[in-house]
């Protein structure tokens, strides 16, 4: 028996998701998300590849929005889960505290550090190895910190009094020199051949060199030394390379029957800003839809822009606009939405969740293949 030929209009309706006043609806309840029984569904690299597009939306330094369409919500949830926990890192992982006299106890201050966002060379960063932690039963052999697997930062700094600050003053940072220390003050001390490859704005340095740390006071210091290696955020949250990494299925707005006049103005009023529109009603529009006849030059709602949407559903709340709406979401058009800590440009993070997943799936390929043996 050949397989069954959905409709285009079947194939549209698949792709939504239905959003009602109290509920969620369409949403597939199949074996397998995007199968129906008696249809072929083998999958095509070529289908693939013609279905599937990326469009970018915002591109900074440090936040990217871009737009992931034609793909399955699990291989798009597990690119955001790579980015968050698995894509390695730099972080403060040792510190080594020489003296510290400031109201800061060690451990909360070593905490403190471990939490600055750091960056530098990129490349300089993947050359970099893996430092093995010992562990309990010494079933492995640990590293030895090394110019390949670990890079040495400094915080030397002293409070002391400032002979040349007013008597009538009262901020502590004019009165005194040192009186509050600032990632700035940390500074990258290369050994081996980090002195070839974290150079110049390359070098290992804090990403916003603002961030306070401690406050001191005249007597008070802080001399420690910190060991960063390279660890991934499923180990800590510090080792994660995203302040947010998020998705959202793409808005979609139909209105099934004119809404005009003062209901066309509250209507757009149940959406952010942009995304329903305001437009005269033509003549044209009168010899298409009999509803409209007799409106010419009112105004009428329409859908301008359903990307800023974030379905409220306060439309629905409204007894004037039952049965002239409705909201769902495409299913597959995820919009990401990529947040970096400075690391990494926000662009290239997404590629580097690409990376580690290529690599997962050619060590699971490497199993089965043993498996089979």
């Amino acid at each position: 028996m050949a397989p069954l030929v959905p409709s285009h209009e079947e194939l549209e309706r698949r792709r939504i998701v239905d959003i009602n006043a109290e509920t969620v609806t369409n949403i597939p309840s199949t074996d397998f998300p995007g199968h129906w029984p008696g249809e072929s569904h083998e999958w095509n690299v070529d289908r693939f590849r013609d279905g599937f597009r990326v469009e970018f939306h915002q591109n900074k330094q440090l936040e990217s929005s871009f737009s992931l369409i034609g793909l399955d919500a699990a291989i798009a949830n597990a690119f955001r889960r790579i980015v968050v926990a698995e894509v390695p890192t730099l972080a403060i992982e040792y510190v080594f505290v020489r003296n510290n006299t400031s109201v800061i106890q060690d451990e909360v201050l070593a905490q403190r550090l471990g939490l600055i966002p750091l960056k530098g060379d990129v490349e300089g960063l993947n050359w970099m190895h893996w430092f093995i932690k010992p562990s309990e039963d010494d079933s492995v052999t640990a590293s030895e910190p090394a110019d390949f697997n670990t890079i040495v930062l400094q915080l030397k700094v002293e409070c002391t009094k400032n002979p040349n600050a007013s008597r009538e003053e009262q901020d502590p940072r004019k009165l005194y020199k040192n009186a509050h220390v600032y990632a700035k003050d940390i500074f990258y001390n290369p050994v081996g051949r980090q002195l070839e490859i974290f150079v110049g704005d390359g070098a290992i340095q804090p990403v916003n060199p603002d961030i306070l740390i401690a406050k001191l006071r005249p007597g008070q210091k802080i001399d420690l030394e910190m060991h960063c290696i390279k660890g991934i955020g499923a180990d800590h949250a510090k080792f994660s390379p995203v302040a947010t990494a998020t998705y959202r299925l793409m808005p979609d707005i139909k209105i099934l029957r004119p809404i005009i006049g003062e209901d066309a103005k509250k209507f757009a009023k149940c959406f952010p800003k942009g995304v329903i529109g305001l437009e005269p009603i033509t003549s044209e529009d009168e010899r298409q839809n009999t509803e409209y006849t007799g409106h010419s030059g009112e105004l009428k709602a329409v859908v301008r822009d359903a990307f800023n949407d974030t379905v409220s559903r306060e439309c629905l709340r409204h007894e004037e606009f039952q049965g002239k709406v409705k909201l769902g979401r495409v299913r597959d058009h995820f919009i990401f939405n990529i947040e970096s800590t400075g690391q990494f440009d926000s662009d290239v993070l997404f590629l580097e969740s690409v990376k580690v997943l290529k690599l997962k799936c050619a060590r699971w390929k490497r199993g089965l293949t043993d498996l089979m043996r």
